[in-house]
């Protein structure tokens, strides 16, 4: 039987304590401390150095305070660098959380949260643990119709196999042509559910009227020209699951009825006071930044939560750039009637991989079929695939760098290489946290430093010091 992997669980709380230990003792071995310091005299000791932390924020002597949690984050980081840490709180608020996650946490659940959901996002975290210790083996490239060899899409099928039979809403998160509902459609294929329904919505796509009679469906004469009774997508697709897409454009005054279904299962058909009952598992997707639109008072924060207790991000084309190539070959592979069994030569195939594809991978693939229409079985230059990208490539800095430009520098008697060496690294952060859209983790993978380091520097920067 294989070692159950070691979680510490830091709170000062013996009945939490003691609850959790138990709901957890089936997959964890649970190690329990009450304070920073207490964690931090065992872990000087250890020989075996635990890759899971539960972090309570208001630990002792502040118990009223997240300052003591706050300050073992990043002191758990610096003993094991790799380690996972959620924060399990009851100071569950906005700045909190993103603070937490700042300073190195990887996840923030409020307190009282379900026994179940938290087992679940721990487990999450040791599967992407295991994913950073192994590598994918080719054959498992292509699983779920998914394309890539790299860490973010290991990362993002590990979430897809986690997710998949758990009866949570899931909302994944990311920008338009990334592939969010096929990740979604992955996620029911992939379910106990899947010879049941799968019914895609989309939420900015009908007014707020068509949208309401979509979801729930209407009596007959509810409205006028409901000239027959109509069964909605909910109660379609029951047993199934039902993906709303672009769910950050649902008119308010749906959101409240969303939020029912969800809270029980209820709903009412336009024109009826008979409530019926879904058992749908909701799947929504948005390109919007949803923390925002709470923020703005475009979306509800109760809906928000509601949705997001698993989130998956689909990561950008910028982020797994070594699988455009990949992408490229199976984009001509599924379109050869189409002509593109083009070549690419030496000079455009490395202009290829320096490309960012800022449409990701849907302007790939238009790229692709342009390509194909364009050049059919010929050899493409360089030139001529400059004329289908959307954006060029700084390929070198816009500074003079040579030698002769250096000396002319250092004899102007006013060079500071520690003001030159921030400048860099302040150009080569920033460009790596635009292309992660600021997640701390991958833009360490990026620059190839750890977390940690990323976040130290990022405060010395902030404060100008060399």
């Amino acid at each position: 039987m294989a070692e159950l992997p070691n979680l510490l669980l830091i709170d000062d709380d013996p009945n939490i304590c003691e609850t959790l230990s138990f709901a957890l003792q089936d997959s964890f071995n649970v190690i329990v401390f009450s304070s920073r310091e207490e964690v931090k005299r065992w872990l000087y000791n250890t020989l075996t150095m635990p890759n899971l932390a539960l972090v309570d924020l208001g630990l002792p002597p502040t118990p009223h305070s997240p300052d003591e949690g706050f300050a073992l984050v990043p002191e758990l980081l610096r003993f094991n660098a790799r380690m996972k840490i959620l924060i399990l709180s009851g100071q569950d608020s906005h700045e909190n959380a993103r603070h937490a996650l700042t300073l190195g946490a990887v996840d923030f659940i409020g307190k009282p949260c379900d026994i179940s959901l938290l087992k679940t996002r721990i487990q999450h975290q040791q599967m992407l643990l295991d994913i950073e210790r192994t590598e994918v083996p080719v054959a498992q490239q292509k699983e779920f119709g998914l394309i890539g060899e790299s860490l973010a899409m290991q990362t993002l099928r590990a979430q897809i196999r986690q997710f998949a039979e758990s009866p949570f809403a899931v909302l994944i998160q990311g920008d338009s042509g990334v592939g969010k509902e096929l990740v979604a459609q992955c996620l029911h294929t992939q379910s106990q559910r899947h010879a049941s329904a799968c019914l895609t919505v989309n939420c900015a796509a009908f007014t707020s009227e068509l949208l309401d009679a979509q979801l729930f469906g209407h009596s007959k004469g509810a409205y006028t020209g409901a000239a027959a009774a109509r069964t909605g997508f909910f109660e379609e697709a029951n047993h199934g699951s039902l993906i709303l897409d672009e769910i950050g454009e649902m008119p308010l005054q749906l959101q409240a009825k969303l939020l029912r279904v969800l809270e029980n299962g209820e709903y009412y058909r336009i024109g009826e006071t008979r409530v019926r009952h879904s058992s749908a598992r909701i799947i929504a997707s948005t390109n919007r930044d949803l923390r925002e639109q709470v923020q703005a008072g475009r979306f509800r924060g109760d809906l928000y939560h509601r949705l997001s207790v698993l989130t998956i991000k689909v990561p950008n084309l910028a982020e797994r750039s070594e699988d455009s190539l990949l992408l490229l070959k199976h984009f001509q592979t599924i379109y050869k009637d189409m002509g593109t069994d083009f070549e690419l030569d030496e000079n455009t195939l490395q202009r290829w991989k320096l490309y960012s594809f800022p449409g990701n991978v849907r302007e790939l693939r238009n790229i692709v079929i342009r390509l194909g229409a364009k050049y059919p079985k010929q050899k493409i230059s360089k030139e001529q695939l400059e004329q289908e990208l959307e954006t060029a490539i700084p390929m070198q800095s816009t500074e003079d760098d040579s030698d002769e430009a250096i000396a002319r520098q250092l004899n102007k008697g006013s060079f500071s290489l520690d003001d030159t060496l921030l400048e860099w690294e302040r150009r080569y952060i920033n460009a790596a946290l635009e292309i992660s859209q600021g997640n701390l983790s991958q833009a360490a993978r990026l620059l190839g430093i750890n977390r940690t380091t990323l976040y130290s520097k990022m405060q010395r920067l902030s404060k100008g010091v060399a």
